[in-house]
């Protein structure tokens, strides 16, 4: 059933952070104790980061703060190295005092750009991570959040509740 769950039904790219947001802001895990701060940019230019994300990870030793920059391409295309060449991405992570950057694509990431997140997650000299998520793997994450159906999702929370009527 989770196979009809589709991106399609997000309007626009304003509503497509919202539910990155969303998804990140209810990350929050009291078993763990990682807390998480969300912040959204907001409209109009971000400078390559939509979406801060904090962490503060209590490992039963010591607590630290893990942030990640987060961006959002809602676009009905792959996304390629040339999607995201004005940004300065290790700089960004840097100045932000960040742990990493993560992109989450509505379709997929080129090989290209895969290729590149590799080369920069083996070669940065100050350890950032750099991740990629493709829509498919977003839409696998968000199997599990079932409270974001209804208000991203209608057409699928509707028919999944027909389809658990039926039953």
């Amino acid at each position: 059933m989770i196979d009809k769950l589709s991106l399609e039904e997000i309007k626009d790219g304003g509503n497509f952070e919202t539910l990155v947001a969303e998804y990140l802001r209810d990350t929050n895990d009291s078993q763990n104790n990682i807390p998480t701060l969300v912040e959204v940019s907001g409209i109009g230019p971000d400078g390559g980061v939509d979406i801060l994300v904090d962490f503060t990870i209590d490992d039963r030793i010591k607590s630290f703060n893990r942030r990640w920059l987060v961006q959002c391409k809602f676009r009905n295309k792959n996304i390629s190295p040339s999607e995201i060449n004005k940004i300065n991405i290790p700089t960004l992570i840097h100045s932000y005092k960040a742990s990493g950057y993560l992109l989450i694509c509505k379709r997929s990431p080129t090989s290209s750009l895969t290729n590149l997140f590799s080369r920069l997650n083996r070669e940065c000299k100050h350890s950032y991570h750099y991740e990629c998520w493709s829509g498919k793997q977003f839409l696998q994450k968000l199997s599990f959040r079932k409270d974001l159906f209804e208000v991203y999702f209608p057409e699928y929370h509707k028919f999944v509740t027909s389809t658990k009527i039926q039953s």
